[in-house]
């Protein structure tokens, strides 16, 4: 059993290592991640349609999101466990909340990956990823497969 756990805890750290190795060569390391955060989030703030909704969830908790984010983007980035959050449970019942929302935050992030990081294979890891986060959120948020069911639907 202690080798079986041993041999795991070397596995784990063998994915640590090469994740961390490969965003290294592309210039994500964990001050660039708490870059793209802080600057992500103030521009949220400032945003027309993305910063009500942000602002109504997190009015006088900004300080403890951030940090959370930047937990979040590394343990993605860095395979390093450093997130045990739920994003689907955070999302759920947001005030203002539509699935139209994530367009805006995917178009704000892919700019604020552009300006802040020069490597396109930087900003191409940053938006694969950010997309198939909101892939992920909008198919937990909204979708309901009884909508599939053509059955269902009143025909016209």
């Amino acid at each position: 059993m202690q080798d079986e756990l041993q041999a795991r805890a070397a596995h784990l750290d063998g994915i640590r290592a090469r994740a961390e190795a490969e965003m290294q060569a592309i210039g994500i390391t964990q001050p660039a991640i708490d870059r793209l955060v802080e600057t992500f989030y103030s521009r949220i703030r400032s945003h027309d349609t993305l910063g009500p909704v942000f602002e109504a969830r997190l009015a006088g908790r900004w300080d403890e999101h951030l940090p959370k984010m930047k937990r979040f983007w590394s343990s993605i980035a860095f395979k390093n466990g450093a997130y045990g959050g739920k994003p689907v449970q955070a999302h759920l019942g947001m005030d203002g909340m539509q699935e139209t929302l994530f367009a805006d935050w995917l178009q704000l992030f892919g700019k604020t990956v552009g300006d802040l990081f020069p490597d396109e294979r930087a900003r191409a890891w940053y938006m694969q990823t950010a997309e198939r986060i909101a892939r992920s959120l909008i198919l937990s948020l909204f979708y309901n497969p009884a909508m599939d069911d053509t059955s269902l639907k009143i025909s016209r």
